[in-house]
């Protein structure tokens, strides 16, 4: 297998991970109230970043004022709101619709970088953010014939998307490239802080918790954040950052396919439309001139 052919094997494994955290997510929602699985992450990740740290030699960066700024800003939302409103989300609605949902980073940070980074809008782009829209109009539309999802858990879900572009772009907006394990591992930490006080509030010792829900928070936390990590950075380091790019619309299938076979979710024309304009939105999206999709950058899980 050549080197190139390896990478997009990583790739695929990587996101088919990230894919896998909406049905963890929604298994561990079931008992875990949404800050106190957040913590748990965390608190499960970070030794083994820290690990992964002290065997490489990295360490942990020394910013200045403005970047130490933008990286608990990172943090709070890119890991904290991520997990915290994701968790939420699926509490009320369907694992296959907050599938859909995701589907949509990589076109709500180019449209978030717009606003943000005052990044001129093309017209291919204005396209690509309608098609996103489309597809979530179609999942979000009321059906005679069928269950549908909360319309506030896939907001909820929308809000974590909007927590996740904002990670990305506030990374490239840091004046001194901080190397993506020192990153994760920064990362967990600050998520970790910032997730207990409300895990504390919530208090979830006092009511039963069900061992699946536990289980599943330690899936999301060593593999899709530690083992995703290793197989995105490790399939990025072979091949072009634009065809890496591409690899991020597998999250998504990947997350519908899952909660199909492992929650038995019905998936239908609703989810089936919705997706198929959200990755019609990331193929035009990664076709773009030098326009490299953010979630290339992202954290994987």
């Amino acid at each position: 297998m050549s080197a190139k052919n390896l990478g997009q094997l990583y790739l695929a494994l990587a996101m088919l991970l990230v894919g896998s955290t909406v049905v963890a997510s929604k298994i561990a929602a079931g008992t875990l109230p949404p800050f106190t699985a957040t913590a748990l992450r965390f608190a499960l990740a970070l030794p083994c970043f820290t690990v992964l740290m002290r065997r490489a030699g990295a360490r942990l960066p020394r910013p200045g004022a403005r970047d130490a700024v933008l990286l608990l800003l990172q943090g709070l939302a890119g890991t904290a709101g991520y997990t915290a409103l994701l968790m939420a989300g699926l509490r009320t609605t369907s694992a296959a619709d907050a599938g859909v949902v995701l589907g949509t980073l990589p076109v709500v940070a180019a449209g978030v970088a717009v606003l943000v980074l005052r990044e001129r809008p093309r017209p291919a782009l204005l396209a690509t953010i309608a098609l996103a829209a489309a597809g979530l109009f179609v999942l979000n539309r009321p059906q005679a014939d069928g269950p549908t999802g909360s319309a506030t858990g896939n907001a909820l879900v929308f809000g974590a998307v909007l927590c996740e572009a904002l990670f990305i772009l506030l990374d490239r907006r840091l004046r001194v490239r901080v190397p993506p394990l020192a990153l994760s591992t920064l990362m967990c930490a600050i998520g970790l802080a910032a997730a207990l006080p409300g895990a504390i509030a919530e208090a979830a010792w006092r009511a039963p918790v069900a061992p699946g829900a536990l289980l599943a928070v330690a899936w999301y936390a060593l593999l899709p954040t530690v083992g995703g990590f290793l197989l995105w950075y490790a399939g990025t380091a072979r091949v072009a950052g634009t065809e890496a790019a591409l690899f991020t619309a597998l999250a998504p299938v990947a997350a519908l396919l899952l909660a199909a076979v492992c929650l038995d979710e019905p998936v239908g024309a609703r989810q089936l439309a919705g997706i198929g304009f959200v990755l019609a939105a990331v193929g035009m999206l990664a076709l773009l001139p030098a326009g490299r999709s953010r979630a290339a950058d992202a954290k994987a899980g």
